[in-house]
């Protein structure tokens, strides 16, 4: 299994920084599945907590949307470097023969104003949610989902899709 962990240099502006993702090898009939971890659920003081106008900036595009209220989202999703380790074990420990990798990188400040959040997304034919908190075997008490898009992957059987 590959890992890869970023670290940011110069130290994020808030502890609540990284994106972090798993690449499952076979998920639902498709080969190396990205799943995009993130925090699902967070205290309503956290979001009190953080000086916003330094962490959203103006939006990707001029004219395009500038919700600031999704990025926001985008940041209480993020993982502490600690929570991000300790799910980095986890995931290893549980899953070390299911995964081909694991990557996280700190995100890049300011988070564009419109920015869409993972817990954002719709449920359809080939997007959808790992629910942690539905498997026995999880443990860390963190509020934990994964987003897939099955369309973003070839079959395991070519031809299917």
């Amino acid at each position: 299994m590959q890992i890869a962990i970023v670290n940011s240099e110069a130290g994020p502006p808030t502890p609540r920084a990284f994106a972090l993702s798993m690449t499952i090898r076979s998920f639902k009939g498709r080969r190396d599945v990205e799943v995009h971890l993130f925090r699902h659920a967070w205290d309503p003081a956290e979001e009190a907590g953080h000086d916003w106008d330094r962490l959203i900036g103006p939006p990707l595009e001029a004219g395009g949307p500038a919700d600031p209220a999704t990025s926001r989202r985008v940041v209480l999703e993020s993982f502490t470097a600690e929570e991000r380790d300790r799910i980095v074990a986890f995931l290893m420990e549980q899953y070390a023969t299911r995964l081909s990798a694991i990557n996280s990188r700190p995100l890049d400040f300011p988070i564009p104003a419109g920015l869409p959040a993972l817990s954002d997304m719709r449920e359809g034919r080939a997007m959808g949610f790992v629910h942690f908190e539905r498997i026995p075997s999880y443990t860390l008490g963190l509020p934990l989902r994964g987003f897939y898009d099955l369309d973003q992957h070839r079959p395991i059987v070519e031809g299917e899709g």
